[in-house]
């Protein structure tokens, strides 16, 4: 108990130096950080907690959510701390927050900030009014760069988004939500076509951030929920087994989301990016959990029926729930969202992994990689300026 709570102070302690320890003082008394900064994108598996904020069942700002490092429910769907925390640390950032968050300010701006909605899609067909959609992130997006530029000026605005990462995880809840409810560009395409307008809606948005001056974007892909603990529960006729039609669905968008990533790279000058294997490297751990330190890889920790696949964790919508006793034993901590413990290890992969994990770069090379621009800042709709690389 007293070496845990040892660690969390000194993660604090650690997250207050790095905020104070890594800004340059302008002379116009505006702080600017040294670091690259963050912006997240995404769904659930980033959310910082910006569901808190908006009036949705898709929280998770409620016990047992928070128990490992927090000691309390940040609103993060996991035990602990989800991936862009791990990478903020590798990065020398302090924690990234949600955009909603009520005590953000112009300084907490230029280290980055989360977008990220639990139930997010690249659709607005997905989840709607439910969760925040990434062409809902994109438009919150534009004011942080109106804010950033009014309060730094131009240059030192554009030298913050010029030189910082992009971080996006969507398209999971596209493929999942027509199973549940009527999603109409779902039920009027064929599967190929929906995954077409899944990734032509992410990479539509991937180029406006082009536009106003981002250049370096880390990527996954779609994770292999459908052989998560609710996807192994959905077809009742047929439980343990993954979820054959959102199987599809995915694999779908994984063949394709490469392609298009690369045409991105013909189109867009200086257009740099990281795409993680992310389907992999968790269908390896579910299928191979001792290997990865696990003991359960297809079991949650909190949940209750079959694999603990139904998500009451935390008595959601007032259903009891079961909690296990070593939460480091699981590989997901509810029905479909992993343990602190499986985001560091996948952090570590979407950091220094290979090509073949990660690739053309990686994340940790995208941060090293700075750009200067030749000509004036681009304005908020500017389109392509000349540039070079540091």
């Amino acid at each position: 108990m007293e070496s845990s709570r040892l660690v969390s102070i000194i993660f604090i302690v650690y997250t207050i130096i790095l905020s104070t320890s890594s800004v340059n003082c302008t002379e116009n008394n505006n702080l600017v950080t040294n670091q690259a900064a963050l912006f997240v994108f995404g769904d659930s598996l980033f959310d910082a907690g910006n569901n808190n904020y908006i009036n949705t069942t898709f929280r998770s700002n409620f016990w047992p959510y928070g128990q490992t490092t927090f000691k309390f429910p940040t609103g993060r769907v996991s035990d602990g701390r989800v991936i862009p925390d791990f990478i903020a640390e590798n990065a020398w950032l302090p924690l990234i927050p949600p955009n909603l968050q009520p005590s953000n300010d112009n300084n907490q701006f230029t280290y980055g900030v989360s977008f990220a909605s639990a139930g997010a899609g690249a659709l607005v067909e997905t989840s709607p009014g439910m969760a925040i959609n990434l062409g809902t992130q994109l438009k919150s997006f534009k004011n942080v760069v109106r804010s950033l530029r009014s309060a730094l000026g131009e240059v030192e605005a554009n030298r913050v988004f010029s030189r910082a990462v992009y971080l996006f995880s969507i398209g999971g809840n596209d493929y999942f939500y027509p199973i549940s409810a009527t999603s109409s560009p779902f039920q009027s395409n064929s599967n190929e076509k929906f995954a077409d307008i899944v990734i032509g809606n992410t990479t539509s948005v991937i180029k406006e951030m082009y536009n106003m001056g981002g250049r370096k974007f880390g990527i996954l892909n779609v994770g292999a929920y459908d052989c998560a603990p609710a996807g192994l529960t959905l077809d009742r006729t047929n439980i343990g087994s993954c979820h054959g039609p959102v199987s599809e669905l995915i694999d779908l968008h994984n063949k394709k989301l490469p392609e298009a990533l690369r045409r991105l790279q013909r189109e867009l000058p200086g257009f740099r990016y990281a795409l993680h294997d992310y389907h992999t490297s968790l269908l390896e751990r579910i299928n191979n959990p001792m290997k990865y330190g696990f003991k359960e890889g297809n079991k949650a920790c909190c949940g209750s029926g079959p694999f603990r696949g139904t998500n009451t964790c935390g008595n959601r919508m007032g259903k009891s729930y079961e909690l296990c006793e070593n939460v480091t034993d699981y590989l997901f901590f509810d029905a479909a969202h992993l343990t602190e413990k499986a985001h560091r290890q996948i952090t570590e992969l979407i950091w220094s992994g290979p090509p073949n994990i990660t690739g053309p770069y990686n994340l940790k090379a995208l941060f090293e990689l700075n750009y200067a621009y030749i000509e004036s800042p681009l304005d908020v709709s500017d389109e392509n300026k000349d540039e070079v690389a540091l």
